[in-house]
């Protein structure tokens, strides 16, 4: 029998490849496909392509180009929001830099009055704010 420990370390972590150009895409692909840990559920030409295939592949992460430093790319935001589970890696060809963009939420708390006018009172001022 498996234990828990030797489970997760079977585990494979779904990689997508997106990044361009061509050269930067087949160097990400070399160093990550030896890796025993790592599987490269998809390798993506098109960029127009991408949300269908993260959609089909469901991967844990997406290898992406960042043209930019200073920007964060356009994709991220309806990817993150469609896949919140998702996490994006964004490299830059021209310059030594790389980013990690995921989704989060925040969680609050407030007290409510241990009555129906404060249930009714909580429900009310979240509706409002939603």
């Amino acid at each position: 029998m498996m234990r828990a420990s030797e489970r997760a370390m079977s585990r494979l972590i779904r990689v997508a490849v997106a990044n361009r150009p061509r050269l930067m895409r087949e160097l990400i692909l070399a160093t990550i496909t030896d890796q025993p840990d790592i599987e490269v559920v998809a390798e993506i030409r098109d960029e127009s392509d991408i949300p269908r295939i993260v959609e089909e592949t469901a991967p844990e992460f997406l290898i992406i180009a960042l043209d930019s430093p200073d920007c964060q790319p356009t994709l991220c935001d309806s990817l993150l929001r469609s896949h919140p589970e998702l996490k994006i890696v964004a490299l830059s060809a021209e310059r030594n830099f790389s980013m990690l963009y995921w989704a989060s939420f925040d969680l609050h708390a407030a007290k409510v009055e241990a009555s129906e006018m404060g249930i009714l009172s909580a429900l009310r001022s979240s509706s409002e704010t939603a």
